[in-house]
């Protein structure tokens, strides 16, 4: 199945100590594409599961509209709902359909903050299509890599910064004037 090829493509991204997301593309029943999360990797946020699987089509054919001809008419399958930069990236690039596993409740670009694959007038007027969406398809599977990595050390994350409000009482006033 589509989606245990995903699955195999997020363990990839946990091993590498990546947030454990993963993809394949597929058009007529052949895997075309696949990715996982590169963002600590390469030090660049965009690196998503989908955006890389993107890239990947790109490298080979030479162009966006080679990439954009191959997915009119492919399924993503993906462990994790797209976020809104890699839903909208599919709804320029035309994608058929979206098969994800959990939702991504703060980032989710297909229903869960925005629907980035429900195109209105105005973005079909920029190029951005329709997709289908089919959501919770191996849910607990890429639930339980979450858990696996929430629950190590992240070394490539940025040390938490706090504010300091010096010269400011508990109420938020300033101290000594009053």
């Amino acid at each position: 199945e589509m989606m245990a090829l995903a699955e195999e493509e997020a363990k990839k991204a946990l091993e590498e100590g990546e947030v454990p997301v993963g993809c394949v593309m597929v058009r007529g029943g052949v895997v075309i594409a696949r990715g996982h999360n590169k963002t600590n990797e390469r030090m660049d946020a965009t690196r998503h599961a989908e955006m890389v699987a993107i890239d990947s089509l790109v490298e080979e054919g030479g162009d966006n509209l080679w990439a954009q001809q191959l997915l009119a008419g492919c399924t993503l399958y993906v462990t994790c709902e797209p976020c809104i930069m890699c839903a909208s990236a599919l709804a320029m690039l035309g994608l058929e359909r979206a098969v994800f596993g959990c939702c991504n409740d703060k980032f989710g670009g297909n229903g869960s903050v925005m629907c980035m694959h429900e195109s209105d007038s105005q973005l079909r007027a920029v190029g951005f299509a329709s997709y289908q969406v089919r959501a919770g398809v191996h849910e607990q599977e890429a639930i339980e890599l979450f858990k696996k990595f929430y629950a190590r050390e992240n070394s490539k994350a940025p040390v938490p910064k706090r504010r300091k409000d010096e010269g400011k009482d508990e109420r938020g006033g300033d101290e000594g004037r009053g």
